[in-house]
Order: C-alpha cells, then sequence, then structure tokens
C-alpha cells in the first residue's frame, strides 16, 4: 500500500509522466505485422523525412502512419511550443488490438474461422 494523502500520492503519479508529444490510435483495421514494417521504415527518422517516406509507401498502413505522424507533429507544435524542425521520432510501436472473428462456410458444413486482426499504433517524437 502506498504511503501518504490520496492527493500526494496522484502529484508523484502525474510527476512521472512522459512530457514528450505523441498521438495515438487505437483499433486501427491493420494488423501489428504490416504496420510494424512501416513503423520499422520511420523509426528514428526526422519528421519531414518521415512524411516523405510514408507519403511515398505503396503499403496501406503508411496512409494510416502519416495522419497520426501529421497529428503528433501538430500536437507537439501546438501543446507543447515545439519547432517542427528540430522533431525527430523518438517511438513508434504498435501493440495487439481485439480480433473481429468472421466465419467462413466450407465443404462438408465446416467453417473456418476468418481473425481480422486490429492494432493500436503509438507515435512518440521528441526534439534534438
Amino acid at each position: 500500500m502506498a504511503k501518504g494523502h490520496r492527493s500526494q500520492i496522484k502529484r508523484e503519479r502525474n510527476a512521472q509522466k512522459d512530457t514528450r508529444p505523441s498521438a495515438k490510435l487505437s483499433y486501427a483495421r491493420v494488423s501489428v505485422q504490416k504496420a510494424c514494417f512501416v513503423l520499422d521504415a520511420i523509426r528514428g527518422k526526422d519528421v519531414d523525412t518521415a512524411l516523405a517516406i510514408l507519403t511515398y509507401s505503396p503499403r496501406y498502413a503508411a496512409s494510416i502512419i502519416k495522419k497520426l505522424l501529421e497529428s503528433a507533429i501538430a500536437n507537439a507544435e501546438t501543446n507543447n511550443g515545439l519547432n517542427r524542425e528540430n522533431l525527430y521520432i523518438a517511438e513508434c510501436y504498435a501493440g495487439q488490438a481485439s480480433i473481429m472473428k468472421r466465419i467462413r462456410p466450407r465443404a462438408q458444413g465446416r467453417a473456418y474461422r476468418i481473425e481480422k486482426r486490429m492494432s493500436h499504433i503509438t507515435i512518440v517524437l521528441d526534439e534534438r
């Protein structure tokens, strides 16, 4: 059990929060594997280079991640007052969300399961 008053515990917990600008997309209709393929291409790059990579990437996940990156950049400029030229992608990762389960009819009355996977995608920016 934690020591101290409830407000003191909350204050200490809020002091440990990550203050870097970020954006999160929950329940994106793309699998984690496919999202990570695009995220690996932009990890550690500055935001202008990452946007150029995402613009010309032929993958479906690139369009989703591009919108998310633009949102993270807007958060950095608006909420944190950071300069766009100094921003780079510090962290970007995808985690598995819930799976939609569908049925595919097969021969002789059988049914195969189709799993439509979703993911939670997070992008965290930082200033150089």
